[in-house]
C-alpha cells in the first residue's frame, strides 16, 4: 500500500468544493435524508470549519481519497463525517486513513454516529474496534 497522508483543510474554495462533493457522495452512500445541493453543502462546510470543526483530506500519493470532519470542542472528539472515495474502498484505505487521523488528532478516543440502516458503515466501524454506546432516535411525521 502506498503512503497515506492527512492535510487539514482551509476555507478556500478548492477545499470547500471537494468537501461538498464528497459530502454529497457520503449522503448518497448512507441513504441519508439530507436534501442539500452542492452549493448548500459547500456553505455548510464553510460554517463547520469556521466554528468548532476541522476538516481533513486524505491523500494516497498525490490523489485525494477521502475526508473527515471532526468537532474539536466535544470531549471526546466527535467524528461527524468520514468518507473514502468509492473507487478506493475495499483496499484497507479507510482503516489506514482512520489510523492516520487519530495520529494527527493525538487521540485514541472518538465518538461517532452511524445511521442504523448503514450496514456497510456499521460493519467498518465495528471492525476497527468501535462499540455501541447509545441509540439515537427521532420521531417525525
Amino acid at each position: 500500500m502506498s503512503h497515506l497522508s492527512v492535510r487539514i483543510c482551509s476555507v478556500v474554495d478548492e477545499d470547500l468544493e471537494i468537501l461538498a462533493l464528497f459530502n454529497k457522495q457520503l449522503i448518497e452512500d448512507e441513504q441519508h435524508d439530507n436534501k442539500m445541493n452542492l452549493v448548500q453543502l459547500k456553505e455548510r462546510m464553510r460554517s463547520f470549519i469556521t466554528t468548532d470543526y476541522n476538516a481533513y483530506l486524505f491523500f494516497e500519493e498525490n490523489e485525494i481519497v477521502g475526508y473527515a470532519l471532526v468537532n474539536h470542542e466535544r470531549s471526546p472528539l466527535y467524528l461527524r463525517q468520514f468518507f473514502i472515495c468509492r473507487d478506493h474502498r475495499g483496499k484497507s484505505i479507510g482503516k489506514l486513513a482512520f489510523e492516520r487521523l487519530t495520529e494527527e488528532l493525538k487521540t485514541k478516543e472518538i465518538d461517532i454516529e452511524v445511521m442504523y440502516w448503514n450496514e456497510r458503515g456499521y460493519g467498518f466501524w465495528k471492525a476497527i474496534g468501535f462499540k455501541e454506546r447509545s441509540i439515537y432516535m427521532r420521531l417525525s411525521n
